[in-house]
């Protein structure tokens, strides 16, 4: 009787301390999520403080990205002889003394290289927190932990985005990312609690380094760089499409970023569950379901409820990331730390390079609204990408059954 009792605790705790470290985890993108969207929306703000015009202060969201881009890499590849639970707190820890910085910044100069530090950690802590949050569950339900851990970063879009534009506004663009300091820290102190204690690996670490002879690695991360620059071509510009062309007030414009959120929180919640039955067509499912979403933008953007409706469908192909966060599980041999992280790496540059096209069009003079076209002709690369992908999906199927099973077998009871 005892021991049946003890049994039925053990099972029913075991959801809870999930759960529990899967908030902890998410907690990091949360804190991530609120800089690397906020900051967009304070650009005017910092701009006027530090004495410099609008495109120029631009580039401080471009360091960032940088940072991203380069980081990610460097750093997996770095840290691959470190257990997972402590560069995850050295990680935040310095993503923590990157925003402090950038809230004390004295000078423009000063900021670029603040925004570039705060980067830097961004695609490892996010790497090796899927590769956590992955280990802790069964092979068939990867995605939808990883999907979990993305909700972080997306309910920052719902929460702290809105939250730290009306700081920004009410009591400067500095408070703005001190709250993002106080939200790393306090991602620290969950994680010291809750990560789960792992042995260092003290392999070498240019083993890391084996994901780049990948081809299947490669193929995954371009359907992600190119794929996703469609979402940002059109984020990127939806606040002066919205007074341009749908002329609604200044007012409206957080509602319009919280549908976003709302999007990409759903669709983290939910799209991961179909990917966990079929991982590669539900990625090619969501990149033909954006860029039709896309195509309509210019149709629905002349009415605030139709494009509310728009940008809510838009915003749910952010689902993506975690998709492709479980194939390049499987596809990347001990390298998985590497993978992991330049995903991060990948939808990063689609960040960069996304708005930069849309910008392109909007110059030629093609319209506010032409960041959708050119979004939607985008996502169909990256569809094109993912048939190439796709076709050799069968003929690796014997490979990734034995993913499966190593997988299955290192995974925690």
């Amino acid at each position: 009787m005892t021991t049946s009792t003890h049994a039925n605790s053990t099972a029913a705790s075991a959801p809870l301390r999930l759960g529990i470290i899967l908030f902890s985890l998410a907690m990091g993108g949360f804190a991530i999520g609120t800089t690397e969207f906020a900051s967009m929306s304070l650009l005017p703000f910092f701009a006027a403080d530090l004495r410099v015009d609008e495109p120029t202060a631009g580039h401080a969201i471009s360091a960032y990205a940088l940072g991203v881009v380069l980081g990610a890499p460097l750093i997996a590849v770095l840290g691959a002889q470190f257990a997972r639970r402590t560069q995850l707190l050295l990680l935040m820890a310095v993503f923590a003394l990157g925003n402090a910085l950038t809230a004390l910044a004295p000078s423009y100069g000063w900021m670029i290289a603040a925004r570039f530090l705060s980067g830097l950690p961004h695609g490892a802590y996010f790497g090796i927190a899927a590769l956590v949050a992955a280990s802790l569950v069964p092979y068939d339900r990867r995605s939808q932990a990883v999907g979990r851990l993305m909700l972080g970063l997306t309910c920052a879009t719902i929460i702290c985005v809105p939250l730290a534009n009306l700081v920004g506004q009410a009591v400067g663009w500095r408070a703005s990312f001190g709250l993002v300091t106080l939200l790393a820290l306090l991602t620290v102190q969950l994680c010291a609690l809750f990560a789960p204690r792992d042995q260092a690996d003290r392999s070498d670490p240019l083993r890391e380094l084996g994901a780049l002879k990948s081809g299947r690695v490669w193929i995954t991360l371009a359907i992600g760089a190119i794929g996703f620059r469609g979402m940002f071509a059109v984020y990127t510009y939806l606040a002066t499409t919205l007074i341009e062309i749908t002329k609604v007030s200044t007012t409206v414009i957080p509602f319009f970023l919280a549908v976003f959120g709302i999007g990409a929180t759903l669709g983290n919640l939910f799209v991961p569950r179909f990917a966990d039955r079929a991982l590669m067509p539900t990625a090619g499912s969501i990149l033909l379901f954006s860029a039709g979403a896309l195509l309509v933008f210019p149709l629905a953007a002349g009415n605030p409820w139709l494009l509310a409706a728009d940008v809510f469908a838009i915003c749910a192909g952010v689902s993506l990331g975690a998709v492709l966060q479980t194939r390049l599980m499987d596809v990347a041999g001990d390298a998985q730390a590497l993978a992991a992280a330049l995903n991060h790496s990948a939808f990063n540059t689609a960040n960069a390079l996304g708005p930069f096209l849309g910008g392109l069009a909007i110059r030629e003079g093609l319209g506010w609204t032409s960041t959708g076209p050119v979004g939607a002709t985008l996502a169909l690369s990256g569809f094109l990408i993912w048939i190439v992908a796709y076709r050799n999906v069968g003929s690796a199927r014997v490979e990734d059954r034995h993913v499966g099973e190593l997988w299955q077998s290192s995974s925690p009871p």
